[in-house]
């Protein structure tokens, strides 16, 4: 009988061998992530301010900080994976929320602690917020071209494909944090007045740069119709809806609950917390009867 330790390798057959770089810099991101993230999902349960630029409620700053914190789980699971397919469903969104946001920050220059000016920290703050993002964007930029110009090895047949009744889910869930996500960054002077709660240019195209992440990552999912290479975006789902939930539960008071849009963003986080908790329910199944 094969031993269910053996059940990552077999899965992980077929592809692309994982680069050193890409796998340094999912840690590298998991990093900065739980303590920036962190920071800002912490001092948003204060009910304070603090980010790069000013906003005018700390849910923003809250929010992008929970979805920074919820996904590091995720990414320090990239380095035990063998293989670029194991980990491209977490490590594409990466890439989205690294691009988009440094476009952001960089089109919005003039809207920076650094170029408005404000408290030193958050001047500071600012400037590191500047400097990192930048780095990690080339970065990633640097390293997933590498990786995909690694030859693939011969693919294989999915090892625990999705089942077909969850297939319809994934895809209005995917396509409505997508959809979002795309009109917050795109047309924000529009899409902020939908937001169930005070938000400035900046904030919106932020939230829409990880809401189009989210889209991006359970779209994938979906796409690789493999459960065996999803194990990190498992992670970072439920990690990201469970952190969001807290400092969306922590400022409850500043949001309209009446309104479609805050029920429209019940019903995604408590998708992506189902989607991720179900697929896990369902790999350990998969890997029981393969054993």
């Amino acid at each position: 009988m094969t031993q269910a330790s053996d059940t990552p390798a077999r899965a992980a057959s077929g592809g692309r061998p994982l680069t050193a770089g890409v796998a340094m810099l999912a840690t590298a991101v998991a990093v900065t992530s739980l303590l920036v993230g962190g920071l800002l999902a912490a001092v948003s349960l204060t009910g304070q301010v603090f980010g790069a630029w000013p906003s005018p409620e700390s849910l923003n700053p809250g929010l992008i900080g929970a979805a920074m914190l919820g996904t590091a789980p995720g990414l320090f699971a990239v380095g035990r994976a063998q293989h670029w397919e194991e980990a491209r469903t977490l490590l594409h969104p990466l890439a989205v929320v690294l691009v988009g946001l440094c476009t952001v920050t960089l089109l919005n220059a003039d809207r920076l602690y650094i170029a408005e000016g404000g408290p030193v920290l958050s001047v500071l703050f600012s400037l590191g917020w500047i400097l990192v993002l930048g780095l990690l964007c080339v970065w990633a930029v640097i390293a997933l071209a590498l990786q995909h110009r690694v030859p693939a090895q011969p693919g294989r047949t999915p090892a625990a494909p999705l089942p077909g009744w969850s297939k319809p889910a994934l895809a209005v869930l995917g396509s409505a944090w997508l959809g979002i996500g795309t009109g917050l960054l795109i047309r924000p002077g529009f899409w902020a007045d939908l937001v169930p709660w005070h938000t400035n240019r900046l904030d919106t195209q932020a939230l829409g740069v990880w809401a189009l992440a989210l889209g991006v990552g359970v779209l994938g999912a979906l796409a690789e119709d493999d459960l065996t290479r999803t194990r990190p975006a498992l992670i970072a789902l439920p990690g990201t809806a469970a952190a969001m939930t807290v400092v969306l539960a922590a400022r409850a008071a500043h949001i309209e609950w009446s309104s479609g849009p805050a029920l429209s963003l019940v019903c995604m986080v408590a998708g992506l917390l189902c989607a991720g908790a179900s697929g896990h329910v369902l790999l350990t199944r998969s890997a029981a009867s393969r054993s």
